[in-house]
């Protein structure tokens, strides 16, 4: 997530299937079935949001 959000990515879903391929390439097991993968993108979307919203609040708080 990090590097994702150092290059700049919004929490999409395009991100979002990036973060599940990469998890994927590593060698995590993700089922193929097309609910679970929907329930598993909405959780790395929210937390991906979260990751942002913590990453944002330090920044502001650095140059304050």
């Amino acid at each position: 997530m990090h590097e994702l959000y150092s290059v700049g990515k919004k929490p999409t879903r395009e991100t979002i299937d990036e973060i599940i391929a990469g998890l994927e390439a590593m060698g995590n097991y993700i089922p193929t079935s097309e609910v679970i993968r929907r329930e598993y993108r909405n959780v790395l979307m929210e937390e991906y949001k979260e990751f942002i919203e913590i990453r944002e609040k330090e920044k502001k708080d650095v140059s304050d």
